[in-house]
């Protein structure tokens, strides 16, 4: 247990299904809930990603494209290779421009949900370390 579960738990996007397709590029439990059918012929993913207390994406890179993520409930991190870790809380939004190297998810003691816009593909990297995220707090 987590504070913020329940806000995320009820989000009004849906918690979603275990995210189990994309599971190796993540430390702990995640859920994704797809908001806009893939059959609808568009280039662009819209779902919302939520993440239980300590989980987090592996290091990744967008190619042709982007990916904007809006908070929605909980408290997360947000980090650029390189640069100071973001503390994201429920309004805050990121916008990352291609070819950006970074990772996101929730802080140790929090759930975590953010709507993720993405054009183009991810190319995945290692884990965030637990030496890297230790270092974080909360």
């Amino acid at each position: 247990m987590g504070k913020n579960e329940e806000a995320v738990k009820n989000d009004m996007f849906g918690l979603g299904e275990k995210n189990v397709a994309f599971a190796k590029y993540f430390t702990g439990t995640s859920y994704l809930n797809g908001l806009v059918p893939s059959d609808d012929n568009i280039d662009i993913s819209v779902a919302n990603v939520n993440f239980e207390p300590g989980c987090r994406n592996n290091w990744h890179i967008h190619h042709n494209g982007y990916q904007i993520l809006m908070c929605t409930a909980g408290e997360g991190w947000y980090q650029e290779e390189g640069k100071p870790a973001q503390l994201m809380k429920p309004g805050d939004v990121v916008t990352i421009h291609e070819g950006i190297k970074h990772w996101h998810g929730a802080t140790k003691d929090s759930w975590f949900s953010h709507i993720a816009i993405t054009k183009g593909t991810a190319e995945w990297f290692g884990p965030v370390t637990d030496e890297e995220y230790d270092k974080l707090g909360k």
